[in-house]
């Protein structure tokens, strides 16, 4: 049975004939007109994907080359710096371990240092490799810092130990000033800066290098290779050690002028003052060294020095440091030395006593070491015022000759030195101690030492006539006068006093050549001296420090001496003396009365005979002139009952002095600065006998142009019993 509400399937599709539309409805109307409105973008999606799909078959290969191309470079980039990464860490870790704790980095020398104390402890020089001891970023001045990080670094806290900003930077400017692009400017941090100094972990071995010069030119070397291990060992450094502990090495290490390595010692070698004291002026010039430490060394070129600082005040300001207020009030009060840094390195004294203590607590000295010495400031100072002033008075502009000084007590402490007119030097040629100079009269009083020891008085006659020796080897010699005449039968006292030739010869030749040496030589000269007779005209060479010292062993009564500038040598943070004294009186070389009646002579040579412009008021001077051959040399030696001084003036290429003498220049010299010398002193006699009966020596006529005979005698009798 069916049902004949079913309707029927069709027998033929619709779709193939058409189907009547039904009425449509409203949603039906809804859904077509939304239809109608995506149909054309429908289309145009269509058309687009369709041009996509087909490009241009040259521009499909060039894409495909890119991208082929892009796929290779990116995963050699990203695989080469993966290793580039790896290689790195790894050679990061292995600095990194070998590093040692940061105590053992902040004293780098190879040297020890010397501190020289004059007479009463205070020091006035200072050499070898000087470090005051430890600061740390926290104990020193914070203006120090902050110059150092404003000059050197001002991203120091920032960056990883290597600047890529700093290094472009330094790169752009060489290249825009044509140079290389690693020359001149390096774009270094302040941790490579250590590590630089650090010298990359390598220490100085002897057995290695030629030379410790040799190994810091190596350390400062800057080819690509030497910058990229200094760049690794500069990162493992800041995974190593704090910033601060870095910047606490460099303020340790740093070369920072005038033999001064890290900041106390440059505070104290410039300022006499701690690092953790520095006014902000001070820590600006300091900072400023850092660039070129021997050139702006403040002992070397002062104004360049606060130039200097001016700019690092200037870079602090711009970097917040200091206010606008204290950076004018700064630049406007520059840092000054201090006075014992504008002693520089203590002169021709301090060269001397460094040369001649132990060389291996001086010069090769590897410990810290203090000396104290004999040296008086104030005589030193007395003695260069006092040259200073006959070469600005009494010498002609421009005249290259030289001059010495050496001031002593009478047991051969050395209380001033000066070596040359340049007073204010360090290693230059010392005058007097390394010149060996002829020394013409000034040795005549060891010919009348020895003939006083052997009996002889200071009223004894000898002749002066012409007189004539035949030498071995050299012929006949015959000694003349410096004034060409001859005066008879004269006194000991005489002859010395006006320097007479033929009387010292007959006197040296009756005493005994053989023993004139030998007095000679204990009383302290040690310098070859002359065989033949000219020994009694100072035909040999010594040194000024030696006359000097043989003088002296004179005035303390015919001992002799050492001559002596070192007291005593500690090391820093010692008490006991590792040595003492080196000099001073030895042995007898002349009995006391020999030695009294010997200065009695030499007192006669400056109250009345040659040596008359080396008085002093008030005090009583014995010394000694000397003229060498072609007046090459001039000396003046002479004593007060305080202090001996000997004067030596020449050229020291040998050209003969022009109208010198040493009872000119030289007598001026040692009266202008033993005046000084004597300020303020009470004049005491000096230990000369007196005779019971003083004798009027017999005085050279002084025959002027147009006098006549009656003249002459006149004098004569007038010097025979008109003078006390």
């Amino acid at each position: 049975m069916s049902d004949s509400r079913r309707r029927k399937p069709p027998l033929v599709a619709e779709k193939r004939y058409g189907r009547k539309p039904s009425k449509p409805t409203s949603k039906s109307l809804v859904k077509n007109s939304r239809a109608l409105k995506k149909k054309p973008k429908s289309r145009t999606r269509s058309k687009n994907s369709k041009k996509k799909s087909n490009p241009n078959p040259i521009v499909r290969f060039v894409r495909a080359v890119c991208g082929w191309l892009f796929k290779i470079v990116w995963a050699f980039v990203w695989r080469s710096s993966l290793v580039v990464m790896l290689i790195l860490g790894l050679a990061v870790s292995y600095v990194y371990l070998t590093l040692p704790e940061v105590d053992e980095l902040l004293d780098g020398r190879a040297r020890g240092s010397v501190t020289l104390l004059d007479r009463d402890d205070k020091v006035f020089a200072w050499r070898g490799d000087q470090f005051g001891g430890v600061v740390t970023a926290d104990t020193v001045s914070e203006h120090l810092k902050h110059a150092v990080i404003a000059t050197e670094d001002k991203r120091f806290y920032w960056h990883f130990g290597v600047s890529p900003r700093g290094i472009a930077s330094a790169v752009r400017i060489n290249l825009s000033e044509g140079r290389g692009p690693l020359s001149g400017h390096g774009g270094s941090t302040l941790t490579q800066q250590t590590a630089k100094l650090l010298c990359l972990g390598v220490a100085y071995d002897a057995a290695d290098w030629d030379s410790e010069a040799e190994y810091v030119q190596d350390c400062r070397r800057g080819s690509i290779a030497r910058k990229a291990k200094e760049a690794v060992y500069a990162m493992a450094m800041e995974v190593k050690y704090t910033k601060d502990e870095i910047l606490s090495v460099y303020l340790n290490r740093a070369y920072m002028g005038g033999g001064a390595y890290g900041a106390e010692a440059a505070s104290q070698r410039y300022f006499g003052k701690p690092a953790a004291n520095l006014s902000p002026a001070e820590g600006a010039m300091i900072a400023g060294l850092l660039t070129a430490p021997s050139t702006l060394a403040p002992t070397a070129n002062l104004q360049r020095s606060q130039d200097r600082a001016a700019t690092i005040l200037r870079l602090m300001n711009e970097q917040g440091y200091l206010s606008d207020l204290e950076t004018a009030r700064n630049q406007k009060t520059p840092a000054t030395l201090s006075e014992a840094a504008k002693a520089k390195a203590g002169g021709y004294f301090a060269d001397w006593v460094m040369s001649s203590g132990p060389e291996f607590f001086t010069r090769n000295t590897t410990e810290d070491v203090i000396l104290k010495t004999t040296l008086d400031p104030r005589i030193q100072t007395a003695v260069e015022e006092g040259l200073k002033w006959v070469f600005d008075n009494k010498v002609r502009e421009g005249s290259k000759a030289q001059a010495a000084i050496v001031v002593m007590s009478a047991d051969g402490a050395v209380r001033a030195m000066v070596g040359g007119r340049q007073t204010k030097v360090s290693g230059a040629f010392n005058r007097a101690t390394q010149a060996k100079r002829q020394t013409g009269s000034a040795f005549k009083p060891f010919v009348y030492a020895t003939a006083l020891e052997k009996g002889a008085h200071y009223d004894d006659s000898v002749v002066d006539e012409p007189y004539c020796q035949n030498i071995a080897g050299s012929g006949r010699w015959c000694p003349k006068n410096y004034t060409g005449k001859y005066y008879g039968e004269v006194s000991l006292t005489f002859a010395l006093m006006n320097s007479l030739n033929i009387p010292a010869v007959k006197v040296s030749e009756k005493a005994g050549r053989e023993n004139v040496r030998t007095v000679a030589n204990m009383f302290g000269i040690e310098s070859d001296l002359a065989a033949g007779p000219a020994l009694a005209l100072g035909a040999s060479e010594s040194s000024l420090l030696e006359m000097t010292g043989a003088y002296a062993g004179i005035l303390n009564g015919g001992s002799s001496v050492t001559p002596y500038g070192l007291v005593e040598l500690r090391l820093l943070g010692e008490q006991n003396a590792l040595m003492g004294t080196g000099g001073g009186i030895g042995e007898r070389v002349i009995s006391d009365a020999a030695a009294r009646e010997l200065i009695w002579m030499m007192e006669k040579v400056v109250s009345e005979g040659t040596g008359g412009r080396a008085q002093l008021p008030g005090w009583q001077v014995a010394g000694k002139t000397g003229t060498t051959q072609a007046a090459r040399d001039a000396w003046f030696i002479g004593f007060t009952s305080e202090y001996v001084a000997g004067v030596w003036m020449g050229y020291d290429d040998n050209t003969p002095l022009t109208g010198v003498t040493g009872g000119g220049l030289p007598a001026e010299i040692w009266s202008q600065a033993m005046v000084r010398v004597h300020e303020g002193l009470a004049p005491r006699p000096l230990p000369a006998f007196v005779p019971k009966s003083q004798p009027k020596p017999k005085r050279a006529p002084q025959k002027k142009r147009g006098q006549g005979i009656d003249d002459v005698v006149n004098g004569i009798l007038k010097d025979i019993f008109g003078r006390n």
